[in-house]
């Protein structure tokens, strides 16, 4: 009976290795991407996101012989309506991009019109050294389905000046007293700028006496009464602002520098180490300082993705894998570089880092269903657009 088992045993096991000497390994993955081209559409708004991307360009090309074409854009909407263009078109492969930095509502986008590949990126090398316990597997409440691979961890930050702001409100009705004290020098920047509406996401989830709500669509029988609160909010919090609320910075960096020449006492950014990154880099003043809500701020984690009809989908899953490295994220978590946080597990990493002293964080607020961003930012243009 033994042998008959141990017979079992070893054909099963021949059948096992002969089916993953057959399957696609990584090995052939990164053969397939040697020579190709990735055409990487990624956010070009801030110059220390470029020059690491720079370095990336680099690092592929000689670890990998992939030629890294990094296309700067304004918005990933631009880049979601050219791969839904050549959908429309009937352009199933060779398409224009390859690899894109995406945020939650395009991706949902993208996935629901089955635009993207699926089920690649738990299968990268460096998934391994993935911190799980953060949303890697969902974006904006939905599910990633191995469509996206984690790049970085993100979550809105104020920034002030201990000069001129030694003590800062740590939560909503903190933040409106301060602006009766200090009219004219508080705002946020105009949507539908993304930080814009993680802002009013901030302020609603902070707000509504039904936050469960946000983790579905919206639903037009209860939108409104959902919404009441932060509408109730702005309306008293837009006459004590900048040029009284009739005005809003274009961007982010626009309030960095209207902070360091102290018309704005704060600053808005969804980087929790930008201030740290600012300061080393010279473009805000040595004072700047970093912090939000006590009882938590908005966080997420952000993704690249791969278009179905990408013309080098192995080049760009080899690329994607490098973001994920330890090498690739130390750097980028860097201040000094970046300081993108890392989505990766310090205790899976096969060598530690050099210690970082890190200001400590409010907690993580999960965001709302993806199909909010839209239904907030048509309320808010409607009701305050037009001024």
């Amino acid at each position: 009976m033994r042998r008959v088992r141990y017979g079992i045993f070893l054909a099963s096991l021949c059948v096992s290795t002969s089916l993953l000497a057959q399957s696609p390994t990584w090995q052939h993955t990164e053969a397939q991407a040697r020579g190709q081209t990735v055409w990487f559409n990624a956010w070009g708004g801030d110059q220390a996101v470029n020059q690491y991307l720079d370095w990336v360009s680099g690092e592929v090309k000689r670890d990998y012989g992939i030629t890294l074409k990094v296309v700067h854009i304004a918005d990933a909407a631009d880049a979601v309506k050219r791969i839904q263009t050549e959908a429309k078109a009937g352009r199933t492969q060779n398409g224009s991009i390859d690899l894109l930095w995406v945020n939650g509502e395009n991706f949902r986008t993208l996935k629901q019109a089955n635009l993207l590949k699926t089920g690649w990126a738990e299968q990268l090398p460096n998934w391994r050294y993935v911190d799980e316990r953060k949303p890697v597997r969902e974006d904006f409440s939905v599910a990633t389905d191995g469509a996206e691979s984690p790049w970085g961890s993100a979550q809105l930050t104020f920034i002030a000046r201990h000069n001129e702001t030694p003590q800062p409100p740590v939560s909503a009705q903190a933040l409106l007293a301060f602006t009766q004290q200090h009219p004219g020098t508080v705002t946020y920047p105009r949507p539908p700028d993304f930080t814009a509406t993680a802002f009013l996401e901030q302020l609603l989830l902070t707000l509504t006496s039904q936050p469960d709500a946000l983790r579905q669509p919206p639903d037009a029988k209860t939108f409104a009464a959902v919404t009441a609160p932060l509408w109730a909010y702005l309306d008293k919090l837009h006459p004590n602002l900048w040029r009284k609320g009739t005005d809003f910075p274009a961007s982010p960096s626009k309030m960095d520098a209207m902070l360091a020449n102290c018309t704005l006492k704060l600053s808005l950014t969804f980087n929790p180490m930008h201030a740290t990154q600012k300061v080393a880099s010279g473009e805000l003043p040595k004072d700047s300082y970093s912090f939000g809500f006590s009882n938590g701020m908005l966080g997420n984690v952000h993704f690249v993705t791969i278009p179905a009809n990408a013309r080098s989908p192995q080049a760009a899953q080899v690329v994607a894998n490098f973001l994920l490295s330890p090498d690739a994220q130390r750097r980028k978590a860097d201040p000094a570089i970046w300081g993108d946080p890392t989505v990766l597990d310090m205790k899976k990493l096969p060598a530690p880092w050099p210690a970082v002293t890190a200001q400590p964080l409010p907690p993580v607020l999960a965001e709302p269903h993806s199909a909010w961003v839209n239904a907030l930012e048509q309320e808010w243009l409607r009701r305050y657009g037009t001024h």
